[in-house]
């Protein structure tokens, strides 16, 4: 990136030396057309080329006026140069091979049970858990892919995503990696990282003092902990994914995307409406969306609802990435329905790595926080989805007394 953009050192004969900028000069070029960064102590002027950057100018945008040099440099670059020499960032064939495949099976599997035993409730059930755990594994292989982390070329690993998200899911790769870039450049960040910016339905961290203080009342925020359970899992998915998916294909003109979508809904109900009609084949994939979407809430949150949310702290990579994910304790099975989330630290600080790696870089990395004292927290897989209920509930008495005494 520093090789791109235009040193704002200003003009200088060949061997001056380089005038110097202070931070407040710096800080005022963060607007949209106006961006600087700072990297290795050299000023970059990063207006034009970001529209050219790989994940967008929004995510790049985000950094603006600030230091995006590496912090913790000299052991933090060993370690990747550590996890290099080891071969970590190496791809398995096989492995990914495996997980498409039992995706696979489990779509032929889901339509065989209906087909055999006919479109009753406990066959419709069972087709429907089936359906809904390949529609979450979906959800992870989609997501190795969108990191690059499966194929050497980049084109591949864009090309297969677009398969998995478009006809195996029904969504669009490019709206995927929109949202998800931005949160892994500033997790648990609010405006940044899409995934907290959820006020005014929940309120998360310090959202919850500045909306009490505010007197802002939408919703009764100290019961927020009891209707995340009728608003949250249920509906993420077969609402506000829906919703918000559709909109950025239209908006964003992305064709390729909705025909791939398209091409997904069209499998779909071919299935299944000989065996249950229209309004059957409806209600079945209503179903689906509602069982992957708990599955896709409880995972991908435990990592990041309980950790420390709010507005950015201009941290080092590593001590931003650290702050706001924790693990949970690995197994077979965790490793499996989680997608190996439950290596969210390793996935954040090496987002590029297969995740069949993740458990050979761990010990490396909670050596490197155990000597620079940043917290490498595991948590057991029980307490990790206790403890969203927990934080938002805390979040909501927070809220509450600042509403009353603030």
């Amino acid at each position: 990136m520093g090789g791109v953009g235009e040193p704002r050192e200003g003009p200088a004969r060949p061997g001056a030396p380089l005038p110097a900028l202070r931070w407040e000069q710096i800080r005022r070029h963060n607007l949209p057309g106006d961006k600087w960064l700072v990297i290795e102590r050299r000023v970059y002027d990063i207006s034009r080329w970001a529209q050219r950057h790989p994940g967008g100018s929004r995510l790049i945008g985000h950094h603006g006026a600030e230091d995006a040099t590496a912090q913790l440099v000299k052991d933090f670059r060993a370690l990747r140069q550590a996890a290099e020499d080891m071969e970590l960032f190496e791809a398995k064939p096989a492995f990914f091979a495996l997980l498409l495949g039992h995706i696979l099976a489990m779509e032929v599997l889901a339509w065989l049970i209906i087909y055999l035993f006919g479109p009753g409730w406990v066959p419709s059930t069972l087709a429907a858990l089936v359906l809904a755990t390949s529609q979450a594994q979906c959800w992870c292989l989609q997501h190795d892919l969108g990191h690059t982390s499966v194929f050497r070329k980049s084109q591949w690993n864009h090309v297969a995503q677009q398969f998995v998200m478009g006809q195996l899911k029904g969504f669009s790769a490019h709206w995927w990696n929109f949202r998800h870039f931005q949160h892994h450049a500033k997790p648990n960040i609010f405006h940044k990282d899409p995934d907290v910016t959820v006020a005014p339905v929940f309120l998360l961290g310090e959202s919850s003092v500045e909306y009490g203080k505010k007197k802002r009342r939408y919703l009764p925020y100290n019961h927020q902990h009891l209707y995340f359970f009728l608003i949250g899992p249920p509906l993420l998915t077969l609402v506000n994914f829906e919703v918000e998916n559709l909109a950025y294909m239209l908006v964003c003109m992305r064709w390729t995307d909705l025909l791939w979508a398209t091409s997904f809904y069209s499998r779909f109900f071919l299935c299944y409406v000989p065996f249950y009609g229209v309004p059957g084949a409806l209600l079945l994939f209503v179903a689906v969306r509602v069982l992957e979407s708990h599955w896709f809430v409880w995972i991908t949150q435990m990592n990041h609802i309980p950790k420390e949310i709010g507005h950015e702290k201009h941290r080092d990579w590593a001590s931003s990435q650290l702050a706001a994910t924790c693990n949970v304790e690995p197994s077979l099975f965790i490793d499996w329905f989680s997608g190996h989330l439950n290596f969210q630290i390793e996935h954040h600080l090496f987002p590029t790595m297969p995740r069949h790696n993740y458990r050979r870089v761990a010990p490396l990395v909670k050596a490197l926080c155990a000597k620079h004292g940043l917290n490498y927290e595991v948590k057991p897989f029980l307490t990790a989805l206790v403890d969203i209920i927990g934080s938002l509930k805390k979040s909501g008495d927070v809220w509450l007394e600042a509403y009353l005494h603030q």
